[in-house]
């Protein structure tokens, strides 16, 4: 009992003290900021922060709680579950947040709260979290099971339970850096030639947006394609990056405006480190975003976190590589596209036909490769593996075990493409077979170091 009394006394002060500074200060950078700035970040907030169901972090609890202050009284409080629990429970709403092994915090929210439903295409819906695609690749693969990578992240008590799904929780300082989140890159691509899986070179002209450079693989852009999904497996580095800058990896499909991504990531301004992440980027119409911080992408996995940290794969050259797939394919029962990942295509979430226009149907173009972005006059950074590729997957950046789906889901591999790269002294883009095992893979090799040096 007097633990228990010493706890509530540790709660109040705590609150009281955080009410104080809130008041005085707010966020780190906040200061700076309008009223009417300030009420539109708060506004942003209650949409992107929903509230959560679980809690979980080795044997202790991690609780939110709206004690006395509402909203601005939020804090991470670290106690034992004894006694503290049966306080909470009588005097604040309980929060679920789950930690992963590297400190990253999530809030386990309902399946139907998601922000992906303030989509007002999405209002009224019949969707729910037991969903599963018609797609040719699961139905092949029904019976796999292996050990999923994505369930390494987590902390000791596991992730979210089902009926819920992941959601990094977004702060004010969050809000105010990804404000200088650059435009999606917005390319067309003109006069091509192809290179099939021999040392020809492509001169596709790409007219890139400001900022970005590319070492790309394309198929073929014809406005008669119909692609109904495209899948990669890639490597994870950590290549160098310095404040708005970003340097990825993705698998990119399109149609029109439509445009669909995922890959992984080093990006300061969206993430506020410089870790190697997952990531999906969605452009429908007018919306564009990252992740979930725009509604559209209706997350269905409670263990696969959309932004979650590759930290312990990252591969090193010409020691261990660390891969994974990715997949993104249109359900062939009503048009939905999900996104697939690991070796058993485990379905993390999906983009609703109804929010497209161009991806109402099929895909038209998909791409595979490096995209680098930097402000103008900031030097470009690395990319890839930070190297020049050397026709070696020990040692190079890559895209291996490339797919795309006909109209009908049947898969195949490609063997066709357009490669191109912005600026050859600083970024390069290889399509080559190379040998895994007992037989030939066609890898898509890219990689540079950009303007810090010549490799």
């Amino acid at each position: 009992m007097n633990e228990f009394r010493m706890h509530q006394r540790i709660v109040q002060q705590t609150l009281l003290m955080l009410y104080f500074l809130l008041s005085y200060n707010g966020v780190q950078g906040e200061k700076n900021l309008s009223k009417l700035e300030d009420a539109e970040l708060e506004k942003q907030l209650k949409l992107l922060n929903k509230p959560a169901v679980k809690i979980a972090k080795g044997g202790k609890t991690i609780l939110l709680c709206h004690m006395v202050f509402g909203q601005k009284a939020l804090q991470w409080l670290n106690f034992s579950k004894s006694n503290v629990l049966k306080f909470f429970r009588k005097r604040s709403s309980l929060l679920t947040v789950v930690f992963t092994k590297y400190e990253d915090i999530y809030d386990c929210i309902d399946f139907y709260k998601q922000h992906a439903f303030d989509h007002p295409l999405l209002k009224d819906h019949n969707y729910h979290p037991k969903m599963k695609p018609t797609l040719s690749r699961v139905k092949q693969n029904s019976d796999a099971s292996t050990t999923s990578r994505s369930s390494t992240i987590w902390s000791k008590d596991g992730g979210c339970p089902f009926g819920t799904v992941p959601i990094k929780r977004i702060t004010k300082d969050d809000l105010i850096r990804q404000r200088r989140i650059p435009p999606p890159e917005n390319v067309t691509f003109g006069s091509q030639s192809a290179v099939s899986n021999n040392n020809s070179e492509a001169k596709g002209r790409y007219i890139s947006s400001q900022g970005y450079k590319l070492a790309i693989a394309q198929i073929l852009n014809n406005p008669n394609n119909k692609f109904a999904g495209a899948g990669m497996a890639t490597n994870f580095y950590n290549p160098r990056v310095e404040g708005q800058q970003h340097s990825a990896c993705r698998l990119k499909i399109q149609k029109d405006s439509d445009i669909l991504q995922v890959g992984w990531r080093v990006d300061p301004t969206l993430y506020g480190d410089s870790k190697t992440r997952l990531f999906i980027h969605l452009q429908a119409g007018k919306i564009h975003c990252f992740n979930t911080l725009c509604p559209g992408f209706v997350q269905v996995s409670s263990e696969i976190p959309l932004d979650m940290s590759f930290e312990d794969y990252l591969s090193q050259r010409g020691g261990a590589i660390w891969e994974e797939k990715m997949y993104i394919d249109r359900d062939l029962a009503n048009g939905n596209w999900w996104l697939l990942m690991e070796k058993d295509y485990k379905q993390v979430g999906f983009w609703p036909q109804r929010i497209f226009t161009g991806l109402t149907s099929f895909a038209t173009n998909v791409e595979w490769g490096g995209v680098v972005y930097s402000p103008p006059g900031v030097p470009e950074p690395s990319m890839g593996s930070s190297f020049f590729p050397i026709k070696d997957s020990a040692y190079d950046a890559y895209c291996t075990k490339l797919t795309i789906l006909n109209e009908e889901g049947k898969t195949f591999e490609v063997d066709n493409v357009t490669t191109h790269t912005d600026n050859p002294n600083m970024y390069k883009v290889l399509f080559e077979p190379l040998w895994d095992d007992t037989k030939p893979f066609l890898f898509v090799l890219y990689g540079g170091p950009g303007e810090r040096a010549q490799v």
